[in-house]
């Protein structure tokens, strides 16, 4: 049997670890997509160079293999890229994104909240 004794404040922060990781990966790709397909200032390389920085950074704090940290990441990731979308893009999601999204939270969830997974 299983015994799971997770603390909700530990499961917050590596959720909330993972959000910050893929905001700083998405602001990292979001700046240059704004100079390069926008004609926006140049001096956002300046930031684009900061977030990738603070992204890699960022995903030496998770606690585990680096293979279980990228694939948890990946749902987290692709949940945040549709709450972007939504909200920044102000593109409504279609009940595929939302399905899409909910799937993938739920899969990195599995992988987080496993006996051997990232919540210790």
């Amino acid at each position: 049997m299983f015994e799971f004794s997770f603390s909700i404040i530990r499961i917050l922060s590596v959720f909330g670890l993972f959000l910050l990781t893929a905001i700083a990966e998405i602001l990292g790709c979001y700046f240059p997509y704004l100079i390069l397909n926008h004609g926006k200032s140049h001096w956002l390389w300046i930031p684009t160079a900061l977030s990738l920085a603070v992204f890699v950074w960022l995903l030496t704090l998770h606690p585990a293999a680096s293979g279980r940290i990228y694939a948890a990441y990946g749902g987290v990731y692709i949940f945040t890229a549709l709450m972007w979308l939504r909200y920044v893009d102000q593109v409504m999601l279609t009940r595929w994104d939302v399905l899409g999204g909910i799937i993938v939270l739920c899969g990195a969830s599995l992988i987080i909240l496993q006996p051997q997974g990232l919540v210790r």
